[in-house]
């Protein structure tokens, strides 16, 4: 949950600074392309008003001395008079008075610190009358334009001089000129600028880094082409405030978020993720000691508490199961134990039933008439001597197959004898059991092995090929339900060979020491199993025959044998391919081995 909300609160940080950067950055962006244009708005009102200015002090000569002087005299030869008047009168320079024939007749440039004459700028500025001034005063009797002098920048006014009679001829023309400098242009735009002669630009440019913005204003001549161009730098104020402002925003919501990230983790800790790990460590408690008891008072009313409520009723719940099932598992153990008992009762008692069953449908091997009328024929004395000797052989041999019929049949009780003794001592162990623990001893195993073999073998399902080790190895079980063991897994592999139809097959037994334990292998070639079916092998109740109820036989033995402080487990390739029973047990201490000995 914490990193779900961390999560969450890193992409909403992302959110904000993606729409912080949509919305402002670009009106700051917008703010400062204005705050350009309007400094290049500026820089042109600035240049205008120069050449306004110089226009006007032209506008203003014309109109009162060479207008006036020319209205006494009837004609225009006013040169002397514009070369003796002194510029300091005026808003320029430099002055010039061009005849109407286009001839210069005065050009004059003072310098306004010194008063004295300026002979280049002089010459540039008579140069600059001479030409075609027609597209200056195209609009009007007066106007304005800029010209490069040399490396300098001059705006330069022009003003038609006008009769008193208006219906006269125009008498000419006249020119004021002012220089106009980087220092002037800094001063009446408030910034650093400076005029570049060797730069110019016909249009206004624009180039932005990181912190500044260079701005070239075009000034333009009286071709309408520019002459030169107006450069200043002005910071990215506007940007960089834009920038600081994002910055900040970005950081502030970051912070507020990992603020209330960290509170909420902190009350999810408190209020949430501490009350579950109390309850996680309560229900590892109750599975570890199997006790289901209650947790503490509960004292919260929200659905930390609500749950800790539904806990304790189940917990009551499972407690009042619990004896329910110990008092059923106690009725249904000493069924379980009898029926398990009985089972094994029965596979002992198979070989007796096999044996009686034999013994009732074997017929003799003489017929005892045959065999009289034998006898009475030798006891007479007129019987040939061909024929006695015949009837000797008869009776000789009748009387050794009636004796090798009698020493088999004194096996085959000694078997069952055997078998009874086996449900003797089950149902014997059985008593004892129910007083008192099974006592483990030293048993050897390849004696057990062999006698269930020996047993086994009057099975009526198949006939039954057994190999088992001769050697001996000893183990520390209880005699008894090792052999009861023993001879459910002998039954259990002869019914997996009957069921594949073959009607024979094999049991093999393999006995390996593994350090402290005994590993017995009992592999018969039946039907096997699959996965799914060796997951249920030891449950109790399951039986992979049809024709069984109850399935107590692994069940038992598995329990069984982990109470000798063993283990039973069933492997198999698959159906079809046989199965392999392996029983564990400890083996027997090696100094009572020697002690034995």
């Amino acid at each position: 949950m914490v990193l779900i909300l961390t999560a969450v609160g890193l992409a909403g940080a992302i959110g904000i600074t993606l729409l912080l950067a949509t919305v402002i950055t670009p009106s700051f962006d917008g703010l400062e392309t204005r705050v350009i244009e309007g400094q290049i708005d500026r820089t042109r009102d600035v240049l205008a008003a120069s050449g306004a200015e110089v226009e006007g002090a032209a506008r203003d000569w014309a109109d009162r001395d060479i207008g006036k002087g020319a209205a006494r005299s009837g004609n225009l030869q006013g040169g002397d008079d514009l070369s003796r008047r002194p510029t300091s009168s005026l808003a320029a320079e430099g002055t010039a008075y061009v005849t109407p024939d286009g001839m210069v007749a005065a050009a004059r440039w003072v310098n306004p610190l010194t008063g004295a004459e300026v002979p280049g700028l002089q010459r540039q500025l008579r140069v600059l009358a001479a030409g075609d001034l027609s597209p200056v005063l195209r609009r009007g009797n007066s106007g304005h334009f800029f010209a490069r002098l040399g490396s300098s920048v001059a705006a330069i006014g022009v003003a038609q001089v006008r009769r008193s009679d208006v219906t006269a001829p125009t008498p000419g023309l006249v020119l004021t000129a002012r220089e106009v400098t980087s220092a002037q242009l800094s001063q009446l735009l408030r910034r650093p600028a400076e005029l570049d002669v060797h730069h110019v630009s016909e249009r206004e440019g624009v180039e932005l880094d990181r912190t500044s913005v260079r701005i070239a204003v075009p000034i333009i001549g009286a071709d309408g082409r520019a002459v030169a161009s107006a450069r200043l730098r002005m910071p990215r104020d506007v940007s960089m405030l834009g920038r600081r402002m994002l910055l900040l925003a970005v950081a502030g919501s970051t912070l507020l978020l990992l603020v209330v990230l960290a509170v909420l983790r902190i009350a999810m800790a408190r209020l949430v993720l501490k009350p579950l790990a109390h309850i996680e460590r309560h229900m590892q408690q109750v599975r570890e000691s199997g006790q289901p008891s209650t947790l503490r008072e509960v004292s919260r009313r929200d659905e930390i508490g609500s749950l800790e409520v539904s806990l304790n009723a189940m917990l009551l719940q499972l407690q009042d199961l619990r004896e329910q099932i110990e008092i059923q598992g106690f009725a249904l153990g000493r069924s379980e134990s009898a029926v398990a008992v009985m089972h094994n009762v029965r596979n002992a008692l198979n070989p007796i039933s096999t044996i009686l069953s034999r013994g009732m449908a074997q017929r003799g091997r003489v017929d005892r008439v045959t065999l009289g009328r034998a006898i009475g024929e030798l006891a007479r004395d007129d019987t040939p001597l061909a024929r006695r000797q015949k009837l000797a052989a008869f009776v000789a041999a009748a009387t050794e197959a009636d004796a090798e019929a009698r020493e088999a049949m004194r096996g085959e009780l000694q078997v069952g004898r055997e078998a009874m003794a086996l449900v003797l001592e089950i149902i014997g162990e059985q008593q004892k059991q129910a007083h008192e623990r099974a006592t483990l001893e030293r048993c050897n195993v390849s004696q057990i092995v062999a006698r269930n073999v020996t047993i086994a073998r009057y099975s009526q399902l198949a006939s039954i090929a057994f190999s088992f080790p001769a050697m001996q190895y000893d183990v520390m079980a209880s005699r008894v339900i090792l052999s009861q063991v023993m001879g459910n897994l002998f039954g259990n592999a002869a019914e997996a060979i009957a069921a594949t139809g073959r009607g024979s097959g094999s049991i093999s037994v393999s006995v390996s020491k593994d350090g402290d334990m005994v590993d017995i292998c009992i592999r018969d070639d039946g039907e096997g199993f699959g996965s799914i079916t060796a997951a249920a092998l030891f449950q109790r109740g399951f039986s992979t025959r049809e024709h069984k109820s109850g399935g107590l036989g692994l069940h038992w033995c598995a329990n069984v044998v982990t109470a000798m402080g063993g283990a039973l487990r069933l492997e198999s390739e698959g159906v079809g391919r046989g199965a392999t029973a392996i029983l564990t047990l400890p083996a027997a201490p090696e100094a009572s081995l020697a002690k034995a000995a």
